[in-house]
This record gives structure tokens, C-alpha cells and sequence, in this order.
């Protein structure tokens, strides 16, 4: 295989092997400990912009499913210790350098991973270029920023999906980067689910007549999605609203909280969350750089970080709204959390947060 490289914006180089699409390119360094779902890794939404490193050693093991896709491919590029090329899996339809290839996403294997991931622990994330020898100058990696992401991941058009068994409510859902999980555990219990596309005015989600509103993950810095905000702010107290991950984040914004980013982020399977005065902590899904800042005006702290403390979660009782930081869609990942969606269900019956 041909030799690569991947260049830190502060000079450091590790040099492996290219694999996937033989192109350069820039992106934000971050890691994902998942020891399992790099399928739905590599079809978050959420990882638009970014080089994504995996913690586990072997990637690529069971080949490609597409029905485990959870959208389209939007990282920058794929960094692993070892690569499989030769997957057993009976639904498995090809390799992941095939899957890599096909969408122009440029692949490094024979790296270093445990070294190149406590960097990013000590650093904090960091800008990388994947390319075939490192360059002279490194301004441009250093200047990178990802930036008007979420309008590359949303949907062009509306579009309706039915409910599963007897239809109970209908939903809309704004498509921040959204995982095609959270439109099933909707339909799966009775939602017909419309995804608009994120710069859909609010407006236009009041005159639909209906019952919730679902705010989806995605990528990039919440505060640069100041329209989204604005329209968030018209629908909070007006419809029972759930929001996850950058739902969570836009919510908290629209609401006069803040964000900040985080030093390296929570990206992995294996994220432990507690519940604010109960008892229980959950494991959960987790895929995001930048946390929601406690204090959120007419919030209240439901889930916590078990790990640093951060905000996990928001309950709006005066709005009928509540939001999570976490998936409580876990694919890949545990379900632990999926009750949340019952939760919505039952706020769009008349509930209470």
C-alpha cells in the first residue's frame, strides 16, 4: 500500500499507510472509543468536517452493512491501527476500503492510534490533514474551521414517513445531521414523522397542526446556527418539544443559556450519565465537542457526566420541553435511554416534564 501521512497543526507527524480515496484532506482531529458500530460512526452527520480517529484497535471486521448506515458520509477522514480487509459477516456487502473509496473519504491505517489519542487528551482537539508528504507551510491547517455544516448534512425537502402500527401522534423533526435511528424509535411508537430541513422558518411548523417537535443532532459549533435559535425560541412553549445533542445545545441558546467547547469532546458508546436526583446512572451513546453551560434560564440540570460533570440533559417545565446531550436512540451503542422517547410520547398526551 501506498505510504501517507497525518499532520498535526502543531507540527507532529505520523506516518502510515493510505487506504480508501487516494485524496488529501483537512479536518478537525478527534477520537471515538466504540468498540463496535464504525459503520454508524462513519455515517453520523455529526462528524461533518472532522478526521475521525478510532481508540479500538481493529476496524472494519464485520465489512459494510448498509441497512446499519445511520446517514450519509460526511467526515474528512478515517484514521485506525489495523484495518481488516477480509470481513466475515453473512450481511456484510464489501470492505471498508470499497465503502471509503466510493465517497472520495481518504483512509490512514498502521498508525499509532493510543499515542495520537492521548495527544488529543493532553492538546485538546486539534487540526489534522491526511496527505502523501507533509507540507512546508502549515497556516491553512492551522487556519481551519469547520463552519456552515449543519446546511451541508440536513435534508433539501420535506419529507413524511408513516407510523408503524396505529398512528398516535405526528411529529416534526428538524433535521440538524439527523440519525435515521431517531425517525424509527418515533415511527416504532406510533409517530408519523415530517423532516424539514433546518433553516424551515417556525411558522411553518405551528400552521402543520402538529402534536411534537423533534430537534436533531448535528454538527459543528451551536452557536453558529443563529437562524435555528431564533426559530427554536418561537416553538419553545408552543408545541411539547424534545431535543438531542445539537437539539440539546440550540435549545439551551434559544432559551438565554450558553455552550462551550469541550477540550476533546465525548465521542463513544460507553459514556456514563447520571440522573440528577435519583439514583441510576446510564451508559450512552455519545457524539459531540461543545456542552451546554449550567444556569439555563427557565431550566433545570436533569442528567449529568458521571466522567467531568458536564450538563447531559435540560427539562423545560414551563415550556414543555426537555432535551438530552446523550442518544437515547444508541445505534450504534446501549439503550439504556430509550425511555425518552416514551417520555415524549407522553408529553404530547398532556404530560408534564
Amino acid at each position: 500500500m501506498k505510504k501517507g501521512y497525518l499532520v498535526l497543526q502543531d507540527g507532529q507527524v505520523f506516518e502510515g499507510e493510505r487506504f480508501g480515496a487516494q485524496t488529501d484532506s483537512v479536518g478537525e482531529l478527534v477520537f471515538t472509543t466504540g468498540m463496535c458500530g464504525y459503520l454508524e460512526t462513519l455515517t453520523d452527520p455529526s462528524y461533518a468536517g472532522q478526521i475521525v480517529t478510532q481508540t479500538f484497535p481493529l476496524i472494519g471486521n464485520y465489512g459494510v452493512i448498509p441497512a446499519d448506515f445511520e446517514g450519509e458520509t460526511h467526515v474528512r477522514g478515517y484514521i485506525v491501527r489495523e484495518k481488516c480487509d477480509d470481513p466475515s459477516n453473512f450481511r456484510s456487502k464489501g470492505t471498508l476500503d470499497a465503502f471509503l473509496k466510493a465517497r472520495g473519504i481518504p483512509g490512514l491505517c498502521g498508525v499509532d492510534t493510543r499515542r495520537l489519542t492521548r495527544i488529543l487528551r493532553e492538546q485538546g482537539v486539534l487540526n489534522a490533514m491526511l496527505c502523501d508528504s507533509p507540507p512546508a507551510d502549515l497556516a491553512l491547517l492551522r487556519a481551519y474551521r469547520v463552519a456552515d455544516a449543519v446546511a451541508e448534512v440536513t435534508c433539501k425537502a420535506p419529507q413524511t414517513l408513516p407510523a408503524e402500527g396505529t398512528p398516535r401522534f405526528r411529529v416534526a423533526l428538524l433535521d440538524y445531521g439527523m440519525k435515521r435511528n431517531i425517525l424509527r424509535e418515533l415511527r416504532s411508537r406510533g409517530c408519523e414523522v415530517t423532516a424539514f430541513p433546518a433553516d424551515t422558518p417556525a411558522r411553518t411548523i405551528l400552521a402543520g397542526g402538529f402534536d411534537g417537535v423533534m430537534l436533531s443532532n448535528g454538527p459543528g459549533d451551536p452557536a453558529d446556527n443563529a437562524y435555528q435559535i431564533a426559530q427554536i425560541k418561537k416553538l419553545l412553549g408552543a408545541v411539547p418539544l424534545f431535543g438531542i445533542c445539537l437539539g440539546h445545545q440550540l435549545t439551551a441558546l434559544a432559551a438565554g443559556g450558553s455552550t462551550y467547547k469541550l477540550k476533546f469532546g465525548h465521542r463513544g458508546v460507553n459514556q456514563p450519565v447520571k440522573a440528577v436526583g435519583g439514583t441510576r446512572t446510564y451508559i450512552t451513546s455519545q457524539n459531540h465537542g461543545y456542552a451546554v453551560a449550567d444556569g439555563v434560564p427557565g431550566g433545570r440540570v436533569s442528567f449529568v457526566n458521571a466522567n467531568d460533570g458536564t450538563c447531559e440533559g435540560v427539562d423545560y417545565p414551563e415550556m414543555r420541553a426537555f432535551t438530552v446531550q446523550f442518544h437515547p436512540e444508541g445505534c450504534a451503542g446501549p439503550h439504556d435511554t430509550a425511555f425518552l422517547f416514551d417520555r415524549f410520547t407522553a408529553l404530547m398526551e398532556g404530560g408534564e416534564v
